[in-house]
C-alpha cells in the first residue's frame, strides 16, 4: 500500500488552528456561565476585539457552525466510550448505551445541546463548516443501528412500500450515515435510522427544554417508554429486559 505523506502544518497554520480551538473553548465557557453567545462576548473572553475575531469567524452563524461542530465531536467521544464498555458482539447493548449517554449528556449540558441540535444547519459555504465525519453523533448512532442489523438481521421496509418523497430521501439521503454500504434493495434501513433519531431527539428535546413533568424527566420513564417502543422495530423484544436494565443502571449512576 502506498503511504500518503501529509505536509507538516506551518507555524502560521498551527497558530490559526490554536486560535480556533481557543474560540471554541471561550464559547463553551460563555454557554456554561449562562451568558448569551455572541462574537463580542467570545472576543472579550479571549482578550480580543470583535473586529479581530472576524478574521476567524465572519459572522455569528459562522461562530455557531464552528462551535456546534466541535461540541458534537467532543460529545460523541463520550457516547462512543459508553458503547465501547460493552462487547463488540453486543450491538443491541452498545446502541442502547450510546443513546442513553446522549440523553444524559443533553440533560447535563442543555445550552450546548441547544446550540448543536436546536439551531438550523447553517449555510454550507461557511469556511469552517465541514461535512459530518465519523466522529459526529449522527454517524455513530447510524453505525450502531447498522451493527444491530448486521448482527441480528431484522426486516426493513421495501422502498416501493413507502411514499415517494420518502423513497427519494432514502435513495439520496441527506443524513449522517454511510449509506453506500447498504444495498439498494435494503435502503429501507435508512428509514429505520430516521425513525430512531426522530423518536430519540423528540423525547430528549422535550426533557432538556423542560416541556414535561419534572418528575417524569427525573425518572427517565418517558425515555424508557421510547426505548421500549423502538426496540420491536429491530425485532429485539427478547432483549428488552436486559436493555432496560442497562438504561436503568445508567440512570441510577
Amino acid at each position: 500500500m502506498t503511504q500518503v505523506d501529509h505536509p507538516t502544518p506551518t507555524r502560521r497554520e498551527r497558530q490559526r488552528e490554536a486560535t480556533f480551538a481557543e474560540i471554541v473553548d471561550a464559547s463553551r465557557a460563555v454557554l456554561t456561565e449562562g451568558a448569551e453567545l455572541s462574537l463580542r462576548a467570545v472576543a472579550a473572553r479571549m482578550g480580543m476585539t470583535a473586529p479581530a475575531l472576524y478574521r476567524y469567524v465572519a459572522s455569528y452563524q459562522d461562530l455557531v457552525d464552528l462551535v456546534a461542530f466541535e461540541i458534537d465531536k467532543a460529545a460523541t467521544l463520550t457516547f462512543r466510550a459508553a458503547a465501547d464498555r460493552l462487547d463488540p458482539d453486543d450491538a443491541p447493548g452498545r446502541l442502547i448505551a450510546a443513546v442513553t449517554e446522549f440523553r444524559m449528556w443533553a440533560l447535563g449540558h442543555p445550552r450546548e445541546f441547544g446550540l448543536v441540535f436546536a439551531n438550523p444547519v447553517a449555510d454550507a459555504a461557511c469556511v469552517r463548516r465541514e461535512m459530518n465525519t465519523l466522529a459526529s453523533s449522527g454517524h455513530l448512532m447510524t453505525d450502531l443501528i447498522h451493527d444491530v442489523w448486521e448482527q441480528r438481521p431484522f426486516p426493513v421496509p421495501a422502498l416501493d412500500s413507502l411514499p415517494e418523497p420518502v423513497r427519494e430521501a432514502l435513495i439520496d439521503p441527506l443524513i449522517p450515515a454511510k449509506v453506500e454500504r447498504i444495498p439498494y434493495e435494503q435502503r429501507g434501513l435508512v428509514w429505520v435510522y430516521m425513525q430512531g433519531w426522530t423518536q430519540l431527539y423528540g423525547v430528549v428535546t422535550l426533557e432538556v427544554m423542560g416541556h414535561m413533568d419534572p418528575r417524569v424527566i427525573e425518572s427517565g420513564e418517558m425515555y424508557l417508554d421510547v426505548v421500549r417502543r423502538f426496540v420491536p422495530t429491530m425485532r429485539l423484544e427478547d432483549e428488552l429486559p436486559r436493555l432496560e436494565a442497562l438504561v436503568r443502571a445508567r440512570l441510577r449512576s
